[in-house]
């Protein structure tokens, strides 16, 4: 209807921190219809500026700042639907026809993935050799840090597979598609250059528990070629990557990780 309209998808809880307090999560595009931001075709923004400042994305884009009486409202329903109706963390598709209260509408609600109360999860080794070897950011979206073997197709897959079974496979695609789950599902690793956490490759990412970065913008990928480039710099089909899905961090070469455990707040 314009560029004071949009859809979004929230999350009433922090969906890769694992904070259970109500604190809103998601995307939303102005001008764009829900099944634009779930395709991941489309730039989307932050929902909220905790959420914008923890991705590194400019706080003034976000919903909070661009819409702040859709994002009371929808932070009201979120916080009625758990605190007083006792609903577990909810995953909320919306539209908005205008800025205010009264043009937003919920279209459906469903339950976010289970929070955990305690987490194990891999981190880089830090180092000049990591700063060395950063390619880009994104958002992570699912899963830690990950070294692997570039992968575009499921042929791809499928070679390095037999290949070179021990070694974890990082798809990367330019966006994904419900058709891809195959692929996804084969992997173990996947990033994307376009996309947000509520997108396809999100949501399937995390319910498989993969390893995700997604929206990594400088990001060109040549599926056809079995090659991507990011500032410069060129990956190919087969080549050592890494990629963190907690720090959102796409990583040339294959990097030492040692395990941490979180205990995380109820």
């Amino acid at each position: 209807m314009g560029p004071e309209s949009g859809s979004g998808v929230l999350f009433t809880a922090h969906p890769y921190r694992k904070v259970s307090r109500v604190a809103l999560w998601g995307d939303y595009a102005t001008g764009d219809q829900g099944e634009d931001i779930v395709s991941g075709l489309v730039n989307t923004q932050p929902i909220s500026v905790e959420q914008a400042e923890l991705d590194g994305r400019p706080e003034e884009n976000s919903l909070e700042i661009r819409f702040p009486k859709v994002y009371e409202r929808l932070l009201a329903i979120s916080r009625e639907l758990v605190y007083e109706k006792r609903w577990n963390p909810q995953e909320i598709e919306f539209t908005f026809e205008g800025p205010e209260e009264e043009d937003l509408f919920l279209l459906q609600t469903r339950d976010m993935i289970t929070i955990k109360k305690r987490e194990k999860f891999a981190v880089f080794t830090e180092g000049k050799a990591l700063e060395k070897a950063m390619l880009g950011f994104g958002i992570g979206v699912s899963g830690s840090a990950l070294s692997g073997r570039a992968v575009f197709t499921a042929a791809n897959i499928r070679q390095l597979k037999e290949e070179d079974p021990a070694t974890p496979l990082i798809l990367i695609r330019q966006d994904t598609v419900p058709e891809d789950i195959k692929e996804i599902a084969m992997a173990e690793g996947l990033l994307t250059a376009r996309g947000g956490q509520t997108s396809h490759a999100a949501v399937v990412t995390i319910r498989l528990e993969k390893t995700c970065v997604v929206g990594c913008n400088a990001l060109k990928v040549y599926e056809a070629e079995e090659r991507c480039e990011i500032n410069g710099r060129e990956i190919r089909f087969g080549d050592a990557i890494s990629i963190d899905g907690r720090k959102g961090l796409f990583l040339q070469g294959t990097h030492p990780t040692r395990e941490e455990v979180q205990i995380l707040p109820l």
